[in-house]
C-alpha cells in the first residue's frame, strides 16, 4: 500500500509539473510560431476580403484581394481592371482579416508562378497595362517580353491596340523598378 501512494503521489507531482511547464511555454510557443508567419501568409488569409496596400513611391493600392503569389498579389479594383502588385512593393497592409494562412501553405505549382512568370502571361495575352513605377512614373503599353530582371514595354496609349503605328517607343523597364501593372 506505501508503494502504491508513493506511485500515486509521484503521478500527481509529475503531473502538476508537466500542467505548469506547459502554462509557462504556451505563451514562448505562441511567440515562435508567429515569428515563423509571412506577411504572403497574412495576406492569404485575407483572400477575398478589401485591402489597401501602402507603397512608396505610388501610394494606396485598393481593391478585392483575389490571389496572392510567392512575390505578388492580385487586387480586382473597381470595374474591370486588376492589379497585380509586387509584394517587395508593399510598405503596409490594411484591411487584414483575423485569419492567417498557415506559413508555406502554397503549393508547388504555387513557388513557381513568380512576378515574371505572371508578367509573362500578360505578354502572352498581349493586354494593355499600366506600369507603375516606384519613381512615381506610369508607363502605358503592352508588354512584349519579360526577361531575368526586365520587362520590355512596347508604350502606346491604353485605349489603342497594340499596333506598329500607336507604338511611340520600346522601354526596358528594370523588374525592381515595377511596383504594380494594372490592366483591364
Amino acid at each position: 500500500m506505501r508503494w502504491e501512494q508513493l506511485f500515486t503521489d509521484l503521478e500527481a507531482q509529475f503531473a502538476a509539473q508537466e500542467a505548469a511547464d506547459e502554462r509557462l511555454g504556451e505563451p514562448s510557443r505562441a511567440r515562435a510560431e508567429q515569428g515563423r508567419v509571412r506577411l504572403v501568409d497574412r495576406l492569404r488569409g485575407a483572400v477575398g476580403s478589401p485591402v489597401s496596400l501602402r507603397c512608396p513611391g505610388v501610394g494606396e493600392l485598393a481593391g478585392r484581394l483575389v490571389d496572392v503569389g510567392v512575390d505578388w498579389v492580385l487586387l480586382a479594383e473597381t470595374g474591370d481592371r486588376e492589379l497585380l502588385v509586387a509584394t517587395r512593393a508593399v510598405a503596409a497592409v490594411a484591411g487584414l482579416t483575423a485569419a492567417t494562412a498557415a506559413a508555406g501553405e502554397e503549393s508547388a505549382v504555387d513557388r513557381h508562378l513568380d512576378l515574371r512568370r505572371a508578367l509573362r502571361g500578360l505578354a502572352r495575352d498581349r493586354a494593355a497595362v499600366q506600369c507603375l513605377l516606384g519613381d512615381g512614373g506610369v508607363l502605358t503599353g503592352t508588354i512584349d517580353r519579360v526577361g531575368a530582371d526586365f520587362v520590355e514595354l512596347a508604350e502606346h496609349p491604353l485605349d489603342s491596340p497594340r499596333r506598329r503605328g500607336a507604338v511611340t517607343g520600346v522601354r526596358a523597364v528594370a523588374l525592381a523598378a515595377v511596383v504594380a501593372v494594372r490592366t483591364g
